[in-house]
Order: structure tokens, then sequence, then C-alpha cells
């Protein structure tokens, strides 16, 4: 059974699951589908284009599925997905795909902090949380359980690994690969995400391998290419190694540089 406020405006062709709560003054488009057990708070939008999965949270002043703020959208059918048990707070934009795409997609289990932006054809995986006044530009790409602390700036086309750690205030112009700290100004790698592995139940041993990885890219002297044909031939074949070599040779804008003091 559902709650729907005869105060909010829901289209027709809005296709609502079971025990969705529409509070007052929400708005729901055409075209657009919201999971059980979500709840659009009061002065949220749902439009055009939008599919919510179940058990999410719209709080005030959010949009999801407005459209793109690129001079290349045409108007074209495209689509803002939002996974499952995600929260969006108070302001949080997601635009819809354009062309080049044709969505913007944002995980299960994440977490999107009041006035974060999710530009068109961003892609963002599972647990992923963004801080408050993080900004994505479009095409960013953001694998699962990265966080992006507060008033992060990232430039379009910019992918970030699984597992990583942005410092709040940091502007990204450079690929961020998988399990790292970055920071400063500019930003550089500031060190292995010791404390997000460990509460993901990395062994200490992979944790260790881990920073053996990084010692030999960002610490031997050697230029990336040679890094990653060094840690190719003289490293053990894991799930985690091979995804940071995979990461670095698939990175068409370059990886982050390390710390030079």
């Amino acid at each position: 059974m559902s709650n729907i406020s005869n105060q909010a405006y829901v289209h027709p062709e809005a296709k609502l699951g079971e025990n969705v709560t529409i509070e007052p003054f929400a708005f729901i488009d055409k075209n657009t589908e919201v999971g059980d057990g979500t709840i659009v708070m009061s002065g949220a939008n749902v439009r055009n284009g939008a599919r919510v999965g179940s058990n999410c949270r719209i709080f005030p002043g959010a949009v999801v599925g407005g459209i793109p703020q690129d001079l290349k959208f045409r108007g074209e059918e495209s689509l803002a997905i939002v996974g499952n048990n995600t929260t969006i707070r108070e302001c949080v934009t997601i635009n819809r795909g354009t062309a080049s795409k044709g969505y913007t997609k944002v995980g299960n289990n994440c977490l999107l902090m009041a006035y974060s932006h999710v530009a068109h054809d961003c892609v963002l995986n599972d647990n992923i949380i963004l801080g408050n006044a993080t900004q994505l530009a479009g095409e960013v790409e953001v694998e699962h359980h990265a966080i992006l602390s507060g008033g992060t700036l990232v430039h379009q086309f910019t992918r970030i690994g699984a597992h990583a750690m942005i410092q709040g205030g940091t502007r990204l112009g450079k690929d961020i690969p998988p399990y790292i700290i970055a920071g400063r100004e500019p930003v550089c790698f500031s060190g292995v995400n010791l404390v997000g592995l460990r509460r993901h139940a990395y062994s200490n041993e992979k944790i260790n391998e881990i920073q053996e990885i990084y010692r030999v890219i960002y610490q031997s002297g050697f230029n990336f290419s040679d890094a990653i044909n060094k840690i190719e031939s003289e490293f053990e074949e894991t799930p985690e190694m091979r995804l940071i070599v995979d990461f670095v040779k698939g990175s068409p804008r370059g990886i982050v540089r390390g710390y030079l003091g």
C-alpha cells in the first residue's frame, strides 16, 4: 500500500512499486519508475527518464533525471538510473545521459551527500560515497567502494578505481588507481587506503601486496610503463595485482603522479 500525498504531482504514466511514499509537493514525471519502498520527500523531483530502484531515499530539493548540461544534447531519449538502497540527500542532481551512452547510472547502496552533482553519462558502481558538494563532470566512472570527500571536483572522462579515497577539496584531472588515497594540490598519490581496506576485511597479507605494487609504481624510479612490466613479470598473479595493472594500462588520461615533496 503506497502513501502518496494528494499535494504531490504524480504523472498518470509513472510506474510506482509497492509501499512507495511520495510526500507533499514532490514531482514525479512521465516515463519514470520508482521501486518498492522508496521515499520521495517534499520538493524532490523525479524527472522524465528516471529509473529509481527499491528502498531509496530522495531528500528535499534533489533532482533525478534532469536534462544534461551539455550543449551537444538534442533532446534525445535517455535515462538516469539509480540502484537499490541508495540515499540521495538534499539538492543532489543526477542528470540523465546523452547520445554518448544513453544513460547515467548510480549503483546500489550509494550515499550521495547534499549538493553533490552527477553529470550526464557518468557511471557510479555500488557502495560509493560522494561527499557534500562533490561535482562529477560528464562521462566520469567511479568503481565500487570509492569515497570522494566533500568538495571534490572531477574532470570529465576521469576514472576512479575501487576502494580509492579522495581528500576533500581535491581537483581531479588524472585517473585514480584502485586502493589508494589521492589528495594535495596538485593532486597526487598519498598512500594506500589502509583504513578502507581493513574496514572491508582485506588481510594484512593482501594489504602488504598492494603496498608493494604501489612502491614499484611510485617509488622505484621507473616510469609507469616499465613499472607495470616489472610488476607483471615479478609479482604473483592475483585479482588485486591484475586490477591495478589493468587499470593503469587502460588509462587514456594517465594516472595521478606520485608526491614529489
